[in-house]
């Protein structure tokens, strides 16, 4: 058993026409919707080839969509995990990655391009779904928020598990294909099959904006 996270290969991000399609009917309301940006952590984006795709065009759309949804009211949440987690804290996580982050600042902190902006949330991170031991849905049912977009890393783990446990709650998720990022792309299809055939909408970066 490896608990290294793995060098990611530059690969592809999936078009519109690659798509698959979503059983969902939803669409995305701005009066309804919270934009979650998942685990954007130096110590994550790190195995990543810098400066080409998946990670640098995904960077860059999360940034789109994070502009838009200030601009437009919409509630901005972030995960992040802390550094040095107690080995009770972590739980099965450290079997299967290890003992995780340092508390360094090239670990923990959220990458320059995705700074959190005033009145911005950032949530404590503890397993992969961002629901477990957090507030998330309290946060966005007092605020009117019953849809959320999910964005971030890794596509096909947090991101993934996310948007399964956000449509357990009846909350609508909606995945966004180019604003995610993962091991490799058939992987980070896998993850867009799943979420399009079980439990949320997967869209792109500029359909989502122009629905907002």
């Amino acid at each position: 058993m490896s608990t290294d996270l793995p060098k990611i290969e530059a690969y592809d991000l999936p078009t519109v026409a690659e798509l698959p399609p979503s059983r969902a009917p939803w669409q995305p309301e701005r009066g309804r919707a919270a934009l979650l940006i998942h685990d954007m952590q130096r110590y994550f984006v790190a195995p990543f080839a810098p400066g080409v795709a998946p990670i640098a065009p995904t960077t860059a759309n999360i940034a789109r969509l994070g502009e838009r949804c200030r601009a437009l009211g919409i509630p901005v949440f972030y995960t992040a995990q802390k550094g040095g987690q107690e080995r009770r804290d972590r739980g099965l996580q450290a079997d299967i990655w290890g003992p995780g982050m340092s508390t360094a600042p090239e670990h923990q902190d959220i990458v320059a391009e995705l700074a959190p902006a005033a009145g911005d949330i950032v949530l404590e991170k503890w397993r992969y779904s961002a629901f477990q031991r957090s507030n998330l849905e309290t946060l966005m049912r007092t605020r009117g928020r019953d849809q959320l977009i999910i964005c971030g890393i890794y596509a096909h783990i947090g991101c993934m598990m996310t948007a399964a446990e956000a449509f357990m709650r009846d909350i609508e998720p909606f995945f966004v294909a180019d604003g995610l990022a993962y091991f490799s792309r058939a992987w980070h299809d896998q993850a867009l099959a799943y979420v399009a055939g079980r439990c949320g909408g997967v869209t792109t970066t500029d359909r989502l904006l122009g629905a907002l």
